[in-house]
């Protein structure tokens, strides 16, 4: 169901358009979103970037942007709308440990998507769009010190992007390597969690198998996981 892509870089424009499913549809999306936010009063609908025209050439992997609400993302993931060449092509920060640990958190009880294991990672926005391109690597550097508090100086960025792409989404993973072992980084993403008010995360978790890996992780994480440790144990 998931395929992961290892590319060179990513060129990603930003190129508006109208989303019907968001015009047509408007007065269900307010209702649906009005649902979701009795349930959990702390997401907002903010002005978002979802994709379209996804490929790779010359081992660049290419999409185009246009800006929408989070309310109608939401719809369109939920019901899992048709999805007419529009997808979520999202950033993260695959955060490994000095000593080889992949970091990830599960997210806390009053976002979207609680419960679920992920790497740090967070849909493009507006502010990420420069001179006409998308730049996801803004957007993973922000991802990463809101959830985890860690700065660009607690970690290097590796050559290279893992993209897991499915029917309706891409994950695109810029590989980081941390300059703490696996303890310490998570002792110190806990110590920062523990300072703020309502942390997006709820715990830190290091994975160095599979195994590690609890089953609230999605099938996307999962196989760019199993495509790292496969990567590793032939290198």
């Amino acid at each position: 169901m998931f395929t992961v892509h290892h590319v060179a870089a990513l060129d990603l424009a930003f190129k508006p358009m109208d989303w019907p499913f968001a015009t047509e549809r408007a007065a269900e999306i307010a209702q649906h979103f009005a649902r979701l936010k009795q349930v959990k009063p702390a997401i907002w609908n903010g002005r978002i970037l979802q994709c379209r025209n996804r490929r790779i050439e010359d081992r660049v992997y290419r999409a185009d942007y246009f800006e929408t609400d989070f309310a109608a993302f939401m719809a369109w993931r939920d019901w899992n709308a048709a999805a007419n060449g529009v997808s979520h092509c999202f950033g993260g920060g695959a955060l490994r440990s000095a000593d080889g640990a992949f970091v990830l958190g599960t997210m806390a009880d009053h976002t979207a998507n609680a419960g679920r294991v992920y790497f740090p990672a967070g849909t493009p926005e507006p502010g990420d769009i420069v001179a006409g391109r998308v730049d996801l690597a803004a957007s993973v550097a922000r991802e990463i010190t809101e959830e985890t508090g860690l700065e660009v100086t607690d970690y290097v960025v590796e050559d290279g992007w893992a993209v897991v792409e499915g029917p309706r989404f891409s994950a695109c993973y810029q590989p980081l390597r941390a300059h703490l072992p696996a303890a310490a980084l998570v002792e110190k993403i806990n110590a920062f969690l523990r300072r703020e008010t309502q942390p997006e995360l709820s715990e830190i978790i290091a994975v160095r198998n599979l195994d590690d890996l609890p089953a609230s992780a999605p099938e996307f994480v999962r196989a760019f996981l199993a495509d790292a440790f496969a990567r590793r144990e032939g290198a």
